[in-house]
C-alpha cells in the first residue's frame, strides 16, 4: 500500500498529518506532509512537515526545540491522512500551548453563527507554556 498524496496545494502533493500524544492520545496539531517529509520522518523518527505558507519542508521544533519523536504511525483507509503518535517535547503549538487545540467552542449556545464567531465564543482550556514573541521574536 502506498500513501495517497492527492491533496494538491500550490503544485505540492500532500497528505494530512495529525500529531497525537502517544501516551494521552491528545491531538496536538494538524499539518501537511509531502513525500520527502514522510520519508525524513520515518528515517529520523522525528516529525517533519511541509509548510504550505513557506513552501518548504521543516523539522518540528527546529527553532523552538519542541521536537516530536515518533513512536507509532497510522494511516487512514484512503491512505491520504497519517497519524503520528509522538512524544512531544514542550509545546506543539506555535502560540505556546501544548496542543494547537487550546480553545473550546461553547456548543450549548442557542444559536451558533459560524460566520460571526468571536473570541468570546471560545474558552481557552489550556495553560500557555511559552510566550511566542519571546520564542520567535
Amino acid at each position: 500500500m502506498e500513501l495517497n498524496f492527492r491533496l494538491d496545494i500550490n503544485g505540492e502533493k500532500l497528505v494530512i498529518a495529525i500529531a497525537q500524544d502517544y501516551q494521552t492520545n491528545d491531538i496536538l496539531m494538524v499539518a501537511f506532509m509531502n513525500k520527502e517529509a514522510v520519508e525524513e520522518s520515518l528515517r529520523t523518527k522525528k516529525a517533519h512537515y511541509y509548510s504550505t505558507s513557506r513552501k518548504k519542508q521543516w523539522l518540528k521544533g527546529e527553532s523552538s526545540g519542541n521536537i516530536q519523536t515518533i513512536k507509532e504511525v497510522f494511516i487512514d483507509c484512503d491512505a491520504d491522512a497519517i497519524i503520528l503518535k509522538v512524544d512531544q517535547k514542550g509545546a506543539a503549538c506555535h502560540e505556546g500551548y501544548r496542543s494547537c487545540f487550546f480553545r473550546q467552542l461553547d456548543v450549548n449556545q442557542e444559536e451558533i453563527d459560524i460566520n460571526n464567531l468571536t473570541e468570546k465564543d471560545f474558552k481557552v482550556i489550556s495553560e500557555r507554556l511559552f510566550d511566542p514573541k519571546e520564542m520567535y521574536g
